[in-house]
């Protein structure tokens, strides 16, 4: 159902999203670009990679649109990783750190989740609601962000090459009428490829230091971060902070990592 509804609400914005990615590659070959003068030639080779790596980037991209971004299914769903004995060890909250139930979910909310009203639902690890995929980055899909936005920049940036290969400028109103197309494919990729270097640096600075979006930006309004004397409780070095966001195949349960660096503190 819920897969249903977020397609039902972003289908128009996946829809430009897959007709601009075809638009631009089908611009880039119709065009006297290096693209279209090698498969005139026969050298298939790069015109298929290319194909293929925008074929990969637009799979991806619906992959992380459509799939569950960490969503809060009930109070039980905190307690992921821990076996019983571990639940019944786990310190309590400091009474600073406010924990609380979810006033829209009535749903008990693990450590750095956040509600998010476009999606309605609490969403685990929460980093930001992406406008673009029409859905929220957390815990489950934000290493498929990453790696979509990885893909997508390669493209770009092959894309920006190929379309200015076939530029030639000429200040004539013919040139314009023959050129128009790859002229606007160009700036597009040009202000696509900004953004997504931008996103792209920004995300892997902050995965580095195991924080998110949220985090970052309301740092001073977050109980668990605003009352802990370390300024990122999570950080755990920028080597295991990386393998544990990109190997990791299961939930963490971020109260043990918390409550381990406050006992350590002390």
């Amino acid at each position: 159902m819920r897969q249903g509804a977020a397609w039902g609400g972003g289908c128009l914005v996946r829809a430009a999203h897959t007709g601009l990615s075809w638009g631009v590659t089908l611009a880039l070959f119709l065009h006297r670009t290096d693209l279209r003068k090698q498969e005139e030639q026969g050298e298939l080779l790069q015109p298929l990679i290319f194909v293929l790596l925008v074929l990969c980037s637009v799979l991806l991209y619906f992959v992380v649109s459509l799939m569950d971004p960490g969503f809060v299914e009930s109070d039980e769903e905190e307690k992921v990783g821990m076996n019983e004995e571990q639940s019944v060890m786990m310190p309590q909250f400091p009474s600073n750190v406010w924990l609380r139930r979810c006033g829209y979910c009535m749903l008990k909310q693990p450590m750095r989740a956040k509600h998010c009203q476009l999606c309605r639902h609490c969403v685990r690890r929460y980093d930001h609601h992406c406008p673009w995929i029409e859905n929220c980055v957390g815990e489950r899909n934000h290493p498929l962000f990453i790696v979509y936005l990885a893909v997508q920049l390669v493209v770009l940036l092959w894309s920006f090459h190929v379309a200015w290969s076939g530029l030639y400028f000429q200040q004539s109103w013919e040139w314009l009428q023959h050129n128009i197309f790859l002229l606007l494919s160009f700036l597009v990729i040009a202000i696509f490829t900004i953004v997504v270097l931008l996103l792209l640096v920004s995300h892997l600075y902050l995965v580095s230091c195991n924080t998110t979006t949220w985090e970052f930006m309301s740092h001073h309004r977050i109980s668990y971060l605003r009352h802990c004397e370390s300024e990122n409780p999570f950080d755990q070095g920028v080597i295991l902070n990386l393998w544990r966001f990109f190997c990791a195949c299961r939930l963490v349960t971020w109260e043990k990592i918390y409550f381990q660096e406050d006992s350590d503190r002390v």
